[in-house]
């Protein structure tokens, strides 16, 4: 994957709007004025087939906007994106999970926004039910779920897949102890069948353990490319 020159830009109202009546009146008669937010600026990087990549910087370094951009949330409003191969997103598990619904029509209608037909995600049912520990209670509702369980049942679809590109983004921390290793070792065993991968996280053991390199990204842009043992020192020993 390859990104060239990135730049991404958000419009902010400066006034505080507090209803969106009142943000109609404003905007009736335009007296909104906005303020420019470059969530990224100038972000050129290149990742390798197979390699793991970490992305590390402080809360609102622009990591999450960065993955967002790989996976097609966002539009870049400059510069240029490219990524060969089917791209799988671990981000923000459990968007969309209707509480109302029970686990086993969660799980189905997850795997449906994920691109699977409905025949398919009720295929890949029982595997994700069986890595989610979750047999007992896949047919009661999501809402009397604990935020542990639905954490669990959501990786366990997201990650029932056969990517080319693998984005995670903070979600190696899913669950208790115990599923927690069940989730690192899925994570490292799409490592070993090449799979290249893009993470996201303040774990820096897990970062220096599993990836080849890291960027280091501050204020929307990178600061610093190279191995971790290069650049978490560097990282580390910043003030807060």
């Amino acid at each position: 994957m390859r990104l060239e020159d990135v730049s991404v830009r958000f419009r902010l109202p400066r006034e505080r709007i507090l209803s969106f009546k009142e943000y109609a009146i404003h905007w009736l008669r335009r007296r909104i004025r906005y303020e420019d937010f470059w969530a990224l600026r100038g972000v050129s990087l290149e990742v390798g087939h197979g390699e793991v990549f970490g992305i590390i910087g402080a809360n609102g370094a622009g990591k999450s906007t960065l993955l967002k951009v790989l996976a097609g949330v966002f539009r870049p409003t400059e510069g240029r994106v490219r990524v060969w191969g089917k791209l799988a997103p671990l981000i923000d598990l459990g968007a969309g999970f209707e509480h109302e619904l029970t686990g086993r029509e969660n799980a189905v209608m997850n795997g449906t926004i994920l691109g699977y037909s409905k025949a398919e995600s009720e295929a890949r049912l029982a595997r994700s039910v069986a890595f989610a520990e979750l047999e007992e209670f896949i047919d009661a509702p999501l809402r009397t779920y604990s935020s542990g369980m639905i954490a669990r049942l959501a990786f366990a679809v997201a990650t029932d897949v056969e990517p080319d590109v693998l984005i995670v983004d903070e979600v190696l921390s899913v669950g208790d102890a115990a599923f927690q290793k069940k989730s690192f070792e899925r994570i490292q065993a799409f490592r070993t069948k090449g799979v290249t991968i893009l993470l996201v996280s303040h774990d820096m053991a897990a970062i220096s353990s599993m990836c080849n390199r890291v960027a280091w990204l501050d204020h929307g842009s990178v600061r610093q490319v190279g191995p971790p043992s290069e650049v978490l020192p560097r990282y580390q020993h910043v003030p807060a």
